[in-house]
């Protein structure tokens, strides 16, 4: 059994729809860490949008910045679909907090992991190069953040235009 899956892709590329179908196939109740903070009327739709793509049967956790809290928090209570981890880290940012730290720290935490998680995480390295430093900067921790994230799940998935495919 695959513990810990990583699910990748652009923007709109139906990630999340295809993580959430990986989870709800592990039979439990599944459990949705949620990153995202409604700070505008923009983000308060779009949190509506996927509580209703995910529909009735999910426990929802929101945890924007302790992610390994909510992960340990929940460990043995079910499969667990953390949405997502590049919102979670614009978070950690934003608040002038150690990424390197956050990401050993997560890093340990999902290998202690008995309970499923499946991750979703942005690809943004495939763009143009942003324009400012910020933009730069927030880039390359995803980059790196996906890679050092890639090497400790057991499966990874990149999905396209709705389809995904299989990685590791």
């Amino acid at each position: 059994m695959e513990n810990l899956a990583l699910v990748t892709g652009g923007a709109k590329s139906g990630k999340s729809r295809f993580a959430e179908g990986l989870v709800r196939a592990m039979g439990a109740q599944p459990i949705y860490i949620a990153t995202a903070e409604a700070l505008d009327e923009e983000m308060s739709h779009r949190i509506a949008a996927h509580l209703l793509q995910r529909g009735p049967g999910w426990h929802t956790v929101e945890e924007p910045l302790d992610l390994c809290g909510a992960l340990q928090r929940t460990d043995g209570r079910g499969p667990r679909l953390v949405d997502c981890l590049t919102l979670w880290l614009s978070n950690l940012m934003m608040q002038d907090l150690d990424i390197d730290a956050a990401l050993a720290d997560l890093s340990q935490t999902l290998k202690a992991q008995t309970s499923p998680v499946v991750m979703v995480t942005n690809e943004v390295g495939s763009g143009i190069v942003p324009d400012n430093a910020l933009a730069r900067a927030y880039r390359d921790s995803c980059g790196a953040m996906n890679q050092r994230i890639g090497a400790v799940v057991d499966r990874i998935d990149l999905v396209v235009c709705g389809h995904p495919l299989r990685v590791k």
